[in-house]
């Protein structure tokens, strides 16, 4: 086990039980009666495996119970980076998620609102209708009103003349976009506008049409430089953003960060993760994404957990680290492994025959007080253990296929529980510390 110093006072309390798990709020009670004083103690961790409500225990003894890791190799990480202070008002955040319904015109409204919904339930702020390049959304009147009786804010993604002000005139409250194409409109519209380079030109027309804008009297707008896929000019459109940052830095940006996750081959949890930390060293107040193809799936929902890791990195002056574990998906942020010796010295000390299954960095153990078998492969290691029991059999497969997975993704393997998918087993809760 890694050795660690606290910078605290603790003790170590040992109860008397054999399994961690079955440790119940009131053998707890009978522990610390028995050890006759808890005083000077405010917080009182327990092994992540015990279930149960331990709030009785709290009241009797003005004791913080916390549940740390499963396995007690994760102590010293989970000690080390617990540190809830410094996690206060973790949760916040300023930059705002708009979702993006791809080809809204061609929905039915029962579709656009289940995705609106979907959406909304990930964490967007904002519901974008999307619209084909050179499309007529013939009914983005009655669209826009039946998102806005629903509560949504609602955008409209489109260069169409004619969709845009049915839109403007039905209660939309952001136009995706406005270049010299159909710039004309803008004084006339009832809603704000997000403003953007002239098609195949750079930044100089982005700059004539923001001027055009302010001319018009047009003062209330978003400034969207466009970011390029990767090998299509996305570098260079990431130096545009930090120049237009520059020159308007009182101004609010947006940043379309589908182009990128839709269009790269490799998971997306990481590249939004990056995107959304670039968008607030930015101060880019609006983050566009979908989830169209099948690699961006999840997309919204990551976008959500990272704008609250990059705005409590950023506020706090911290790297982006330790923070939060749910971005973790095919990877854990980190694994400890039982030594050979230990695991030795575990069967020594055991006299039944169930079986317990560990995970390394090479291989899967398996022992009880007779066997001890090491393989690779599931299909090695279960002729060797000599079951006939059906159930038992069922039981071991399972386990043995659920510790391959864990080896082939280097990820942190427990026997009888799951393997942690970050935000796809928890959505919920910031998971720093807890491994």
């Amino acid at each position: 086990m890694n050795r660690i110093q606290p910078d605290f006072d603790y003790e170590i309390l040992v109860p008397n039980i054999k399994v961690a798990a079955l440790m119940s709020p009131r053998h707890l009670i009978r522990t610390l009666i028995a050890h006759q004083g808890t005083q000077g103690f405010k917080r009182l961790i327990i092994s992540g495996m015990c279930a149960g409500n331990f709030k009785e225990v709290e009241n009797r003894f003005d004791l913080k119970i916390e549940k740390g890791p499963k396995d007690l190799l994760d102590l010293p990480p989970y000690l080390g980076h617990r540190d809830l202070k410094s996690r206060e008002g973790y949760g916040d955040f300023k930059m705002k998620i708009m979702a993006e319904i791809v080809d809204a015109h061609l929905l039915s409204l029962n579709e656009i609102l289940s995705r609106a919904r979907y959406y909304q339930a990930c964490g967007a702020d904002i519901i974008d209708l999307g619209c084909s390049p050179g499309s007529f959304f013939r009914t983005v009147d009655v669209a826009v009103k039946y998102l806005k009786d629903e509560d949504f804010v609602v955008s409209i993604d489109t260069f169409d003349p004619k969709t845009i002000e049915m839109a403007s005139q039905a209660g939309v409250d952001l136009v995706l976009s406005i270049n010299s194409s159909n710039i004309a409109l803008a004084k006339d519209l009832s809603c704000r506008v997000v403003v953007v380079p002239d098609f195949g030109e750079g930044m100089e027309s982005l700059e004539e049409n923001i001027e055009k804008l302010e001319k018009a009297g047009v003062r209330d707008y978003v400034i969207d430089p466009i970011i390029e896929p990767i090998n299509f000019g996305f570098s260079r459109s990431l130096y545009h953003f930090y120049v237009i940052r520059e020159k308007f830095p009182e101004k609010e940006m947006l940043m379309g960060i589908g182009n990128i996750t839709e269009l790269t081959d490799a998971d997306s949890t990481g590249i939004n993760a990056l995107l959304v930390g670039i968008a607030t060293e930015l101060n880019i107040q609006y983050l566009l994404t979908t989830e169209v193809d099948h690699r961006a799936i999840g997309s919204v929902r990551e976008v959500d957990i990272a704008r609250k890791l990059m705005f409590f990195s950023n506020q706090r002056s911290l790297l982006p680290k330790h923070l939060d574990y749910r971005l973790f998906i095919s990877k854990d942020p980190q694994v400890s492994h039982h030594s050979q010796r230990t695991l030795r010295d575990m069967q020594q000390t055991i006299s039944d025959r169930n079986l317990r299954i560990f995970v390394d960095e090479s291989k899967i153990t398996v022992f009880n007080s007779k066997i001890f078998v090491q393989e690779t492969d599931p299909q090695e290691i279960f002729p060797q253990l000599g079951i006939k029991d059906a159930g038992y059999a069922f039981y071991l497969w399972k386990e043995l296929m659920k510790a391959k997975i864990a080896l082939d993704l280097k990820k942190k393997y427990i026997q009888e529980h799951d393997l942690n998918w970050g935000y796809l087993s928890n959505p919920e809760e910031p998971q720093a510390g807890q491994l």
